[in-house]
């Protein structure tokens, strides 16, 4: 499953967002997908435009890598 991304239009402006908190919006009818310590991939800039996906790495809920 993958979280929508709030705020960033492409993933460049996601990259950009390294030391930020991230900004999401849950996706899962089955709970919280969310890893403030951990892997979370999102799709952007809508669930239903999916124009990118990115794999992001968070430490206490602050975006460290993008992929």
């Amino acid at each position: 499953m993958v979280m929508a991304a709030r705020g960033y239009k492409t993933k460049k402006e996601l990259k950009e967002a390294v030391g930020k908190e991230l900004r999401f919006t849950e996706t899962s009818a089955f709970g919280s997908q969310y890893q403030p310590n951990g892997v979370n991939n999102l799709v952007g800039p809508t669930t239903s435009e999916r124009k990118w996906y990115a794999t992001v790495i968070c430490k206490d809920g602050i975006i460290i890598k993008v992929v």
